[in-house]
C-alpha cells in the first residue's frame, strides 16, 4: 500500500497524526512506513525531512515504489498512532532554496535557450549545473529579474497532469514521463516536472543571491542562495565590509577603492623594503669576502630572502654559506657554494637537525626543528 503524501496536499503542513503501518531493523536505526506522512523523502535534489513521531527521531526519509519510509533512532509499535511534527525551519528553508532556484532557472533557460543538467541543494549553497556559457554580467541581469518577480508576489501553480493533458503542457524535463506528472508552474518564468516542495506565493522565498559561476564540463555549475540564507550571507558579508571600510577610515560603499589605495601604498612599501634589503645584503657579503665557509643566524625572514642573502654571501665568501632564519624549532635554511655539489651535505644535515628540503647540487633551501646550539655543533664538525 503505498503511502498518502501530505507534504503535497499541504507542504505547510507542521504535524500530522498517523497509524504504524511496519517497523523494520534497518542501517542505522529502524525502518517506519506510515499509512500517510507530512515528511518529505529524499529526492529530485532536495535532501529529506527531519523531525519525530512521538518520542523518536527522524533520521532520514526514503520513497520506493510510493512507500515512504522514515528511518528512525527506537522502534515503534504496528498498528499504534503517532503524533508527527517536522523541523519546519529545515522544511521551508528547502522549499525557500528549491523554489528560488526554479525561477532562476526558469528565466536562465528561457534566456541562453539552455538544460537545467544538475540540481543540488547543499547544507550550505545550491548548486546549479546548464550546458550553456553563462557570463557573470548577463547572470546578474537574472539575478536582478528573479528578485524584482520575487517581490511581485506571483502565486505558485502546482498540479498533477497526466496523458493527453500532459501532452499540452510546455514544462522542463530532463526525461519523457508517464503516468501522474507533478507540474510545477511559476507564471511567466518557469514550468517544470518536479516532485519538491514549494513556496505557496514568490514571495515567500524572499530574495536570491547567485554567489558564483564557474565552467564545468560543457558549461556552468552556478552557486545560489535563497530566502534566509541569502539574507543571513548578504548580513555577514556587509558587517564585514562595514569594518574593514571603519579599519580603512572609508564609507562602507567606498571600501573596494580604499582597498587599492592600500594595496599600491603596501606595493610602494615592498618595492622600497626589497632594495634596502639589497643593500643591506650587499654589504654583508662585502664584509665576508675570502672569509671561507660561513654560517649566519638572522631573525625570521621569508624564504626568499633566506635565499637572497644566502645567494649574495657565497658569491664572495668563497666557500659554503650557511643562513638560519628563525629561532629555535623554527629555522628556515639556505645553503649554497659556488660551483659546489652540497647533496650529501645536505642530507646529512636535514638527517642530523630533523631537517626537510632540498635545491640544485650548489643550492639548496629548507627547515629545520632543531635549536642553535645543535646548528652550530653540526657545523663544528663539518669543520673539523
Amino acid at each position: 500500500m503505498e503511502t498518502k503524501k501530505l507534504y503535497y496536499d499541504d507542504p505547510f503542513q507542521k504535524e500530522f497524526a498517523a497509524r504504524v503501518v511496519s517497523c523494520d531493523e534497518a542501517k542505522g536505526g529502524y525502518g517506519v512506513v506510515l499509512d500517510q506522512t507530512a515528511f518529505y523523502p529524499e529526492g529530485g535534489g532536495q535532501p529529506a525531512d527531519r523531525g519525530a513521531l512521538g518520542n523518536v527521531n527522524v533520521l532520514d526519509v526514503h520513497e520506493k515504489n510510493g512507500v515512504v519510509t522514515h528511518l528512525c533512532d527506537a522502534p515503534l509499535a504496528v498498528g499504534t498512532e503517532v503524533r508527527g511534527s517536522i523541523d519546519w525551519a529545515r522544511r521551508f528553508d528547502h522549499m525557500q532554496q528549491h523554489s528560488g532556484e526554479h525561477i532562476c532557472s526558469g528565466l536562465i533557460c528561457a534566456a541562453f535557450r539552455c538544460d537545467n543538467v544538475g540540481f543540488h541543494m547543499g547544507a550550505d549553497v545550491v548548486t546549479i549545473d546548464f550546458n550553456a556559457e553563462i557570463p557573470w554580467d548577463a547572470l546578474m541581469d537574472i539575478e536582478r529579474r528573479a528578485n524584482r518577480y520575487i517581490c511581485e508576489d506571483h502565486a505558485v501553480d502546482i498540479r498533477f497532469y497526466r496523458g493527453a493533458a500532459l501532452d499540452a503542457v510546455e514544462y522542463r524535463s530532463k526525461k519523457p514521463l508517464d503516468g501522474d506528472v507533478r507540474i510545477v508552474t511559476f507564471p511567466g518564468t518557469d514550468c517544470c516536472a518536479c516532485c519538491g516542495t514549494h513556496v505557496a506565493r514568490s514571495g515567500q522565498v524572499g530574495v536570491v543571491k547567485f554567489l558564483s559561476c564557474q565552467r564545468f564540463r560543457d558549461g556552468v555549475r552556478i552557486e545560489l542562495l535563497c530566502g534566509g540564507r541569502a539574507y543571513r550571507y548578504l548580513a555577514a558579508t556587509w558587517e564585514q565590509n562595514r569594518q574593514i571600510a571603519q579599519s580603512l577610515s572609508a564609507k562602507p560603499t567606498e571600501s573596494a577603492a580604499a582597498v587599492e589605495r592600500l594595496e599600491a601604498e603596501l606595493g610602494a612599501l615592498k618595492q622600497r623594503a626589497a632594495k634596502l634589503e639589497a643593500q643591506v645584503f650587499a654589504r654583508v657579503a662585502a664584509s665576508l669576502t675570502g672569509e671561507g665557509d660561513v654560517v649566519l643566524f638572522e631573525e625570521d625572514m621569508p624564504p626568499d630572502s633566506v635565499r637572497k642573502l644566502c645567494d649574495a654571501v657565497m658569491n664572495t665568501c668563497g666557500g659554503r654559506c650557511a643562513v638560519f632564519a628563525g629561532a629555535d624549532g623554527a629555522w628556515r635554511y639556505a645553503v649554497g657554494q659556488a660551483d659546489g655539489d652540497l647533496r650529501d651535505f645536505v642530507k646529512q644535515l636535514n638527517a642530523s637537525l630533523q631537517g626537510r628540503g632540498g635545491g640544485k647540487p650548489f643550492f639548496a633551501q629548507g627547515s629545520a626543528s632543531c635549536t642553535r646550539a645543535e646548528i652550530e655543533a653540526f657545523f663544528a664538525i663539518k669543520k673539523s
